[in-house]
């Protein structure tokens, strides 16, 4: 059975840094996109960035330049690096896997075409 595992959320100073991790089971991360997602409470789930089976990426304007996403093929293990945090930036951060053409549609950020998905972890930068 297919499984992503968030872990590395916590609370942390505005510009602090945190690295969030999504480890998967029974799934190869190689050939199929990858994402991170955020929801802040009260509001509705949001794109925060993604990674292609080639390793190209793409990013929420919000997150651009403080963000970055990688992955590692050997571990499936997918990253978010998260720089320079802002309180706006808290909220429950989810990975998610879909096929590689999800990485290629500029409907990205909503997520519905990503199928796999983990439990989030929480991040909370306090304002």
């Amino acid at each position: 059975q297919v499984q992503l595992v968030e872990s590395g959320g916590g609370s942390v100073q505005a510009g602090g840094s945190l690295r969030l991790s999504c480890t998967a089971s029974g799934y190869t991360y190689s050939s199929v996109c990858m994402g991170w997602f955020r929801q802040p409470p009260g509001k509705e789930r949001e794109g925060v960035a993604i990674i292609s089976s080639s390793g190209g990426t793409a990013y929420a304007d919000s997150v651009k330049g403080r963000f970055t996403i990688s992955k590692d093929n050997a571990k499936n293990t997918l990253y978010l690096q998260m720089n320079s945090l802002k309180p706006e930036d808290t909220a429950t951060y989810y990975c998610a896997a879909g096929p590689w053409r999800s990485c290629y549609s500029d409907s990205w950020p909503m997520g519905a075409d990503f199928g796999v998905w983990g439990q989030g972890t929480q991040v909370t930068v306090p304002s």
